[in-house]
């Protein structure tokens, strides 16, 4: 879905036409006056925008300073899923590892919602974004990655958490929190998750080692949450399966970029040589 397909979809839902394009990606968020709007690329999104809407409302009832909805349903217009949203005043600072703990802190005392939530299933793209990779990448690649796939998938499935599972953000880093003049405030709601917290901890605990994340923010991430997860025997396992769906998430796009490609094979061969801190740049 490119930028005119998203403004029609606007138009047809009866939208301003003239809305500020904040985001393209795999929804469309445009801002409008006090609100948000998030269209989604196809109707394969639409279960899933109605449980982050249902997530929002159930995360404002319970106290925890998030993205609310203006409208409880989702629309579908023209195939596309449409959702509208409270727009947050502008940002007073980025967001930094603290501000997400506190909120993770939060979410991870709260009991399951009214509603069910999905596993996070951290190695179900694989396969998707290995086909999409297609001839560009190393066959022999390919397949050490469905193996790392398999063997993680059946260890994390025997894993014995530390702390209580229950709903997880799933995607917990510092972009998903939005810190305005009221404090910090949760956002993209879309991969709650109903799984072991470890989750939630192990992405920033990864962050540290191979995305350059500073010690000492990672230090203030641990001492805010209260817990750091590389204590727990079951983080290696949970970090292995994320390092492996980040590789494969990358190789998607290896056919019509060399940037892509080149960090692709810069991730496999840490993999293959077991180098944990070699480091990973985001693309």
């Amino acid at each position: 879905m490119d930028e005119r397909r998203a403004r029609e979809v606007l138009t047809a839902a009866g939208l301003p036409a003239d809305a500020a394009l904040l985001a393209l990606g795999e929804n469309a968020v445009f801002g409008a006056g006090d609100v948000v709007v998030k269209i989604g690329r196809d109707v394969e999104l639409l279960a899933r925008a109605e449980r982050e809407l249902a997530v929002g409302a159930w995360l404002s009832e319970a106290g925890v300073p998030a993205v609310r909805p203006v409208e409880p349903k989702a629309r579908l217009v023209d195939g596309h899923p449409v959702t509208v949203w409270h727009r947050l005043p502008a940002a007073v600072r980025p967001a930094g590892p603290a501000d997400l703990a506190r909120l993770l802190r939060l979410v991870h005392a709260l009991p399951s919602p009214p509603f069910a939530l999905p596993r996070r299933e951290l190695l179900g793209g694989v396969e998707r974004w290995l086909r999409l990779a297609g001839d560009a990448i190393d066959p022999a690649d390919a397949a050490y990655l469905r193996a790392r796939r398999d063997g993680f998938a059946a260890a994390s499935s025997a894993l014995t958490p530390h702390l209580p599972p229950g709903p997880i953000h799933g995607d917990a880093l510092p972009r998903n929190v939005h810190v305005g003049p009221e404090g910090p405030v949760l956002v993209d709601l879309e991969t709650f998750s109903a799984d072991l917290r470890e989750h939630d901890l192990v992405v920033l605990a990864l962050s540290r080692d191979r995305y350059g994340l500073p010690a000492e923010a990672y230090d203030a991430f641990t001492a805010a949450y209260g817990w750091d997860v590389r204590e727990w025997d079951g983080c290696t396992v949970l970090r292995g399966a994320r390092e492996t769906a980040s590789c494969a998430w990358v190789a998607q796009h290896a056919p019509a970029s060399p940037k892509a490609l080149a960090e692709f094979r810069r991730r496999v061969a840490s993999l293959r040589d077991n180098d944990p801190e070699v480091r990973w740049y985001p693309f």
